[in-house]
């Protein structure tokens, strides 16, 4: 019967041979990874078939589909890494520009520094009743404010001080807010951060820029403002 190459070291007839038209783990896997290996086989199978009963020709189709198969997955791979490449030498390039500009993003995680953190926070419509807690890296509340938020974008400052009156230590801090308007229905408010780009990380799949050592993803920027000075 026509006989099939099944290993790579496979170079004369006394190598492994496996039954035509089967394929083995090894050589499965090994077809999957290296086009040149895959050519060795092939040829080294045509080179050994048996005379008497050679490779049946819908077989050796078979395998002449799946060897230009092979060829074209390999070609689109490399293609793809150097697309890739591309791209994040790209996106390196127009991000750098960033660095040192003021920038607005969704979040809700600020820095308490010098005695001073700042949200900016949007509310659907007006809420005369408003909690707005603040809680620590560690998801401790340190201080909680009460105060009425009108409709639309407007600014939160804490100057640091928590519920015993005593100054935090610097560092990230979160706000929370729980709003209701005039009826007691709840309002919906959206927090968002500000300050100066002092860094970007490519490392990922997405850029991350470096808010005031804050880590904001480059996809929640909602403004930009020139150079802090």
């Amino acid at each position: 019967m026509a006989s099939s190459i099944s290993t790579a070291g496979s170079g004369s007839a006394s190598g492994t041979t496996t039954k035509s038209g089967s394929t083995t783990a090894t050589g499965g896997s090994a077809i999957a990874g290296n086009f040149n290996q895959f050519l060795t086989i092939l040829t080294t199978q045509l080179r050994n078939q048996n005379p008497l009963d050679p490779l049946d020709t819908n077989q050796f189709t078979q395998q002449l589909v799946q060897f230009a198969s092979v060829e074209q997955q390999l070609k689109t791979n490399d293609l793809l890494s150097t697309m890739t490449t591309a791209n994040k030498s790209a996106t390196a390039a127009s991000t750098a520009g960033l660095i040192g500009r003021t920038v607005t993003a969704d979040g809700a995680t600020s820095t308490l520094a010098d005695g001073k953190a700042s949200w900016t926070l949007t509310a659907a419509r007006a809420a005369p009743k408003a909690t707005i807690t603040i809680s620590d890296a560690n998801g401790n509340v340190v201080a909680t404010q009460s105060k009425a938020l009108a409709s639309g974008s407007q600014t939160f400052a804490w100057d640091g001080r928590t519920a015993t009156g005593q100054l935090a230590p610097g560092g990230k801090y979160t706000v929370k807010v729980q709003a209701t308007d005039a009826t007691g229905q709840k309002v919906a408010v959206d927090t968002k951060v500000s300050g100066t780009i002092s860094a970007i990380d490519l490392s990922g799949t997405e850029p991350m820029l470096t808010v005031d050592d804050a880590q904001v993803p480059l996809s929640s920027v909602q403004s930009l403002g020139s150079a802090s000075s």
